[in-house]
């Protein structure tokens, strides 16, 4: 390796682990995201799956955590040659651990959709300071805020109100199907993801096989860059609604998975480097005098 690929290649290993670091912050926003959350939604009463599906955020997180760093061992830590025995068996049984993970997320932001399409009325209440000796939050835009004699005059002025959490959380019309869209764009984005993953898959799995070209491969990369703009859109989406964090989240993690890319990328031309060397081994007039 010369001087120049050897700064090139520290380069790419800075940029990568500055990504995995930001990622590693953002998931520590999310743990404490959705504690606050469970605060309002959660209690003594709450079911294992009502408790997983508020943490839904974090698990999805863990998932995805574990898959990069799956996808790294086999893509730039593990030789080809040692990629065989219990190595290769236990980062595939973590993929498929991972992967029952993504799919409870997916549950629960399906859960979260349909239980928000019932439009359920708070019932003999005018005003949301009928509701101040209830013990209950008023929640619009993702922002819970629990309802007394002091926010209830500040946080809406309509007449009819509707339960987002029976016994707990409310909101007016308007921030109903609010949450509903945010909802629908939380459902979209888990579904977009997973189909990123099995693109991905499907290039690895692929190139393990030796396969470094062709309608497969041009497929998958193809796929994969229509399912990135779609979360861009989504992080976009997000943004125009002060979500901003989100949006850069969405950024950094598809930053991640331009890292495995990049590592894929690498594993293919050394792929090629090799079958090329083996042909011109095998047939001296392939050499350049």
């Amino acid at each position: 390796m010369s001087q120049r690929e050897a700064n090139t290649e520290k380069s790419i290993q800075a940029v990568k682990w500055t990504v995995y670091s930001i990622l590693i912050i953002n998931f520590v926003f999310y743990v404490f995201e959705d504690r606050e959350r469970a605060i309002h939604t959660l209690n003594a009463g709450s079911t294992f799956l009502k408790w997983a599906g508020e943490f839904a955020n974090s698990i999805d997180e863990t998932a995805w955590f574990l898959l990069l760093f799956m996808f790294e061992l086999e893509t730039y830590v593990v030789a080809d040659a040692n990629w065989k025995g219990w190595i290769a068996h236990t980062v595939r049984g973590v993929r498929l651990f991972c992967y029952l993970l993504i799919a409870h997320t997916v549950y629960a932001y399906m859960v979260v959709v349909i239980s928000l399409q019932p439009s359920v009325a708070v019932e003999h209440v005018s005003d949301l300071c009928g509701l101040a000796d209830a013990e209950v939050s008023y929640l619009y835009n993702l922002e819970y805020t629990p309802v007394n004699d002091r926010t209830c005059v500040e946080l809406s002025n309509e007449t009819r109100f509707y339960w987002l959490e029976k016994g707990q959380v409310v909101s007016d019309m308007a921030g109903l199907e609010l949450e509903r869209d945010l909802a629908w764009a939380d459902l979209i984005e888990a579904v977009v993801w997973l189909l990123i993953l099995l693109a991905i898959e499907n290039v690895v799995g692929l190139q393990g096989r030796g396969v470094t070209a062709g309608a497969m491969i041009f497929a998958g990369n193809t796929l994969k860059i229509l399912l990135y703009f779609v979360l861009i859109t989504l992080g976009v989406y997000w943004a125009t609604l002060s979500h901003r964090l989100y949006f850069f989240d969405e950024l950094v993690w598809i930053s991640g998975f331009a890292v495995i890319e990049l590592n894929v990328s690498k594993w293919r031309n050394s792929m090629l480097a090799a079958e090329d060397k083996q042909i011109n081994a095998g047939n001296p007039d392939a050499i350049c005098c």
